[in-house]
């Protein structure tokens, strides 16, 4: 292997998966999971060895009632795993709820369009703007990290193409100033890996030193490869959800996150192996049966082909295999 082949498997495996499947892919599912079987999920997926997780969202209980009990998870979680937990926050009012309940990384959402910020936040997208110098020093109250979420980064359900200039504004305006990361989002699954590389590049180079993390969808099947193209562009973090599940309520067209195991297994992270690989299509395949969803991961479908001299497909039972013959 070459140095180029090299450097680009070091990027892929230094590339920090947060899973999104507690908050965005609980999001459009009709029930609700239980203070315990969320608190049982996040420590699960920490304890396969997954970095980082989103755990919920301070979004209105009557809105999206499948985050009502975000605050109990919080609650019920250690400071150790806190530390790895991410919470959506809309609001300053959010993140001082949220901080006093225990959590220390603020995920702050607006959209670059108008009409979708109002549709989801119920305000412009520049009075979320207005509002997000306080809910930065909320967090900086309590030692804590808030990133600057840009929804609807390549297009809008109300007003279609989103301009690249319209991004770099809010990621250059002054009142973004102490956010630590800086989160593209394709919430609509709409955009092609030329056009995350290219605004993910422009970000990089024309905006203030932030970490960049790269949301996507799998709308249109390019999850993976917009995945792929933004790292390869700077991305240092970048989310999914298991089985592929989830979408926005107030995005018409949005459907599930990009696949975890399918990202994980394009990039291998050092702390995957086959093993924890095998526990994680397990995980998401129980979570998804109780939630009464299909799974969209290829990577999980693969992992249950009858291919089992690959590494990678999980062995199926001795009792299923002397029940065939």
């Amino acid at each position: 292997m070459n140095d180029s082949h090299n450097s680009l498997a070091a990027t892929l495996g230094n590339t920090i998966l947060r899973d999104v499947t507690l908050r965005d892919g609980l999001q459009l599912t009709g029930k609700l999971l239980s203070t315990e079987r969320k608190v049982e999920t996040v420590r699960e997926l920490l304890r396969l060895g997954v970095p980082s997780i989103e755990l919920g969202s301070m979004a209105r209980a009557d809105l999206v009632p499948t985050m009502a009990n975000t605050l109990e998870v919080v609650q019920a979680l250690t400071p150790e795993e806190l530390e790895k937990c991410w919470i959506w926050v809309a609001t300053p009012g959010h993140v001082a709820k949220a901080s006093a309940a225990g959590a220390r990384n603020f995920q702050y959402c607006l959209s670059a369009s108008d009409s979708h910020n109002k549709a989801n936040i119920g305000r412009t997208t520049d009075e979320s703007l207005a509002a997000l110098p306080e809910a930065v020093e909320y967090a900086r109250a309590v030692n804590g990290q808030i990133q600057l979420c840009i929804a609807t980064s390549f297009t809008c359900p109300f007003e279609g193409y989103v301009p690249e200039e319209r991004i770099l504004a809010i990621a250059n305006d002054p009142r973004a100033e102490g956010t630590t990361d800086i989160v593209i989002c394709d919430t609509l699954g709409q955009a092609i890996p030329a056009q995350v590389a290219g605004l993910i590049t422009r970000v990089r180079d024309e905006s203030p030193a932030r970490r960049i993390v790269y949301h996507g969808h799998d709308t249109w099947g390019l999850g993976v490869a917009n995945t792929l193209a933004a790292i390869q562009a700077g991305a240092a973090m970048v989310d999914g959800a298991l089985g592929g599940l989830g979408g926005c309520p107030f995005a018409p067209g949005a459907s599930g996150n990009t696949s975890s195991e399918d990202i994980l297994f394009a990039t291998r992270p050092e702390w995957l192996t086959t093993d924890t690989f095998a526990g994680l299509v397990v995980l998401s395949e129980k979570l998804l049966a109780e939630l009464g969803e299909p799974n969209r991961s290829k990577a999980a479908q693969g992992a249950r082909s009858k291919a089992e001299a690959f590494d990678w497909v999980i062995p199926a039972p001795a009792s299923a295999v002397a029940g065939a013959n």
